[in-house]
């Protein structure tokens, strides 16, 4: 139970977070490479429209039958996912929980105390739940990284519970 996080406040939904399944979100990002690349606000409808368009490609072009291609690329995906270092993001959480019009701030509550950020600033929040394949049982179970990155060197460590207020 240490590595569930609860999340309350003033929201219309009380959640808990449970890192240990994220690893199998299609939504986690790779952190090594995420403050490193200069970020863009993604179109969702335009990138899904983009990872279709390149699989109707490839049945056109190779047929609709699974190439040898396709098996290299499961193979890299899964050594990734048992090396890599990923978060994901804090907005979808944000929202489900569906914070009341009179809420302004996000409270970061960790073992040394408490931090407050504004919830607009809270949506671009990235929770970094693994590092180099390993979940964070030391100082974890989450670490708390801002959007562009500032703190991606000294993210916010030992998280217990996140309140909004």
């Amino acid at each position: 139970m240490d590595n569930i996080i609860s999340f309350s406040g003033k929201v219309k939904y009380s959640i808990t977070l449970d890192p240990g399944v994220w690893i199998f979100d299609d939504r986690r990002i790779d952190l090594n490479s995420y403050f490193d690349s200069a970020q863009q606000k993604k179109d969702e409808l335009e990138e899904y429209t983009k990872t279709i368009s390149k699989h109707w490609d490839r049945e056109i072009m190779e047929g609709a039958i699974y190439p040898p291609t396709l098996k290299t690329e499961k193979k890299y995906e899964k050594e990734k996912v048992l090396t890599g270092t990923f978060g994901i993001p804090f907005k979808p959480f944000l929202q489900n929980a569906e914070p009341e019009k009179n809420a302004s701030t996000l409270i970061i509550v960790c073992e040394e105390g408490e931090m407050r950020v504004p919830l607009k600033e809270a949506e671009e929040l990235i929770l970094g739940f693994s590092k180099n394949g390993k979940p964070l049982i030391e100082d974890g179970p989450v670490y708390v990284y801002f959007g562009d990155g500032r703190n991606k060197e000294t993210p916010i460590k030992k998280v217990k519970a996140f309140k909004v207020d």
